[in-house]
């Protein structure tokens, strides 16, 4: 399961919102190569659930996960911070053994 704090709640409503798309149209969160750690993370948002997804709700937030990057994300909280040292989406993730110094990338 993915956790969501209020603030990246909130950030996720307002961005769907203004970005005109419907409430059918859900977080996919997904893991793939690249980044200096190895692992990055796609956050956007979709309409589209397969049978290979799996799906969970936080805060009024439906989240999609594929069930190959599940393994990765189980038990992340998603944060969103728009402060000096850094604005954006951030994922605090227990089974990441490793990440880059700006935070885009992960291993495990």
């Amino acid at each position: 399961m993915i956790k969501i704090t209020d603030k990246a709640a909130k950030k996720l409503k307002e961005l769907r919102d203004s970005e005109s798309y419907s409430d059918d149209h859900n977080v996919r969160v997904k893991v793939k190569g690249g980044g200096c750690s190895g692992l990055l993370y796609d956050l956007n948002f979709d309409d589209i659930i397969s049978e290979k997804d799996q799906f969970f709700e936080d805060k009024g937030i439906k989240i999609i996960v594929d069930k190959k990057s599940l393994f990765y994300v189980l038990g992340t909280e998603l944060d969103f911070s728009d402060g000096l040292n850094g604005k954006g989406f951030q994922f605090n993730n227990p089974n990441a053994t490793r990440t880059c110094g700006c935070g885009e990338s992960f291993s495990v």
